[in-house]
């Protein structure tokens, strides 16, 4: 019998390639931890380690077909979707190839220089601008010349510039008084260098604190740029365009104004909004933007409107459409039928009818307003989107829970083919990403049922003049407040609406804040 090494274990049997000469003991099995190795000799430790690289590397020829046949599954998919991408943006991409009227449009402003050569009708138009603009950014640069050369396109004569500023500063007041040096047209710009609250409605939350409500706030500022209209109401217009402190186009503006919805050459609309971008891919006003039958946005990316109900909006927008039908929107630049926001002229004594003091159906002037109740929050661009629509119908005995009717027109729409950003280089990125932006519809859909989008809004289809139960905030005798249930009249803006309550806070000093969320009472 061979003689045993000194520590007492037997060395195992190893090829030649191994460097050790081959010892086999008949009945000896070595032990399977390698934590002998620690008393073991060198070759045992080196034998064991090799066994268990051999066992390492037959485990591996067993996946090794699993994992080329998943590395060319991947490889597949990516290529897909590489061919896909580029087939996307090379000939069918979104929102990209102007209709003829539009192309018209273009090619007149682009031919010419002459004042007015993008209005063909000599369409009079009141630009109202509500801005902050702390470092003069704005009206020194980038989006102060898009608005004169908009006034140049629309003609001076047939403008009416509205701007309202406060609190941006001295940089933001010299930026603004050397743009209104340039201004052609007749207008009426304001700058305020602190905004006077004295009188302005508060509110009193439960721990007894009072505050402005942010959208009082905002429905303030925008109405302080339609005060001209108030102090002319001799001064009639056929358009009203909004604009906010957003990277815009001027021929695209002027698009907006002229080609929206065009019937026998004649634009038709109660108001028409731009599409707004955070960034190249995400849209920005979801507060304010409500689909055909009230619900509120999906994911903020295209094609933006969710599954819900009849996804009339949604579908409007993947077929292309210039006019997708909404009840509510803003996409930082509207477009609106002034006649909604002028005061009736006085009635000669022979022609005295209802239409001197209405205008389609609705009491004019109309103007921006916040919310009553206290918990319930609506932007201040929804509900005036409200009050100027067209009704829906009333409630058909085939569907009581949700009288809004699909095939309903409400007179507002969303022009996707007009987009805006608010930072020059989401802008600049714009006219690139909307050309595979069809590629997102699908996950869009799933991933907004996901995130549990659309809300759920109890008082979405309520209709203007129905007897309506609503959850509402009532303060007691001794100020406590408390969620009960009320009997009320709806005035159809209640799809406009969420539980929230928002209040103004102090601004940060990069201008950014300036407001705060309160959190909703459990009851």
């Amino acid at each position: 019998m061979p003689r045993l090494p000194r520590d007492g274990y037997e060395p195992v049997a190893r090829s030649s390639h191994d460097g050790v000469e081959e010892i086999d003991l008949e009945g000896f099995k070595p032990p399977v931890s390698y934590s002998h190795c620690r008393a073991s000799p060198v070759h045992y430790c080196v034998s064991a380690l090799t066994s268990a690289v051999r066992g390492v590397i037959r485990r591996r020829r067993h996946w090794l077909p699993i994992a080329w046949n998943l590395r060319r599954l991947v490889s597949t998919i990516v290529w897909s979707l590489l061919v896909l991408i580029v087939f996307t943006f090379l000939f069918v991409p979104s929102y990209t190839h102007l209709p003829p009227h539009y192309a018209a449009l273009r090619n007149v402003v682009q031919a010419s220089n002459t004042p007015g050569r993008g209005n063909p009708r000599n369409s009079t138009v009141f630009i109202a601008v509500s801005l902050y603009d702390k470092n003069g950014v704005l009206a020194g640069g980038q989006w102060g010349q898009a608005l004169l050369d908009l006034i140049d396109m629309i003609g001076p004569d047939n403008v009416f510039l509205s701007i309202y500023e406060n609190d941006s500063e001295k940089a933001g007041e010299r930026a603004l008084q050397q743009l209104s040096d340039r201004v052609p047209c007749n207008k009426s710009i304001v700058y305020e260098e602190h905004f006077n609250f004295t009188g302005f409605p508060t509110v009193t939350l439960p721990d007894g604190s009072e505050h402005v409500r942010r959208v009082e706030f905002l429905a303030d500022v925008r109405n302080r740029a339609l005060r001209p209209l108030d102090e002319h109401p001799e001064l009639r217009f056929d358009r009203l365009l909004f604009l906010n402190d957003v990277y815009f186009n001027a021929l695209d503006a002027l698009q907006l104004l002229f080609s929206t919805n065009t019937q026998n050459g004649v634009p038709e609309y109660r108001a028409a909004c731009a599409v707004d971008f955070i960034n190249p891919f995400k849209f920005y006003d979801t507060f304010a933007s409500r689909d055909l039958e009230g619900y509120s946005m999906g994911l903020p990316f295209y094609p933006w409107f969710t599954t819900a109900g009849s996804a009339q909006s949604r579908q409007d927008v993947l077929h292309g459409k210039d006019a997708v039908r909404v009840r509510s929107c803003w996409g930082g630049m509207v477009a609106f039928d002034a006649g909604f926001f002028q005061h009736p002229l006085p009635p000669l004594p022979s022609t005295i009818s209802p239409s001197n003091t209405e205008y389609k159906n609705r009491s004019s002037p109309v103007r921006f307003r916040a919310e009553s109740d206290l918990f319930w929050e609506s932007s201040e661009c929804c509900l005036i989107h409200a009050d100027i629509q067209i009704p829906p119908p009333p409630a058909s005995p085939s569907s009581p829970q949700d009288p809004q009717d699909t095939n309903t027109d409400t007179g507002i729409y969303m022009n996707p083919f007009i987009r805006v950003a608010y930072h020059p280089r989401s802008f600049s990125w714009l006219h690139l990403t909307r050309r595979v932006e069809k590629l997102y519809s699908i996950v869009h859909g799933i991933a907004s049922r996901i995130a549990g989008l659309p809300v759920y809004n109890p008082r979405r289809a309520q209709v203007a003049g129905e007897a309506v139960q609503d959850r509402v905030w009532v303060v007691d005798e001794h100020h406590d407040g408390k969620f009960e249930m009320a009997e009320r009249i709806a005035n159809g803006d209640g799809f406009c609406g969420r539980w929230d309550l928002q209040v103004l806070k102090k601004r940060e000093e990069n201008g950014e804040g300036g407001w705060g969320a309160v959190p909703v009472p459990e009851s």
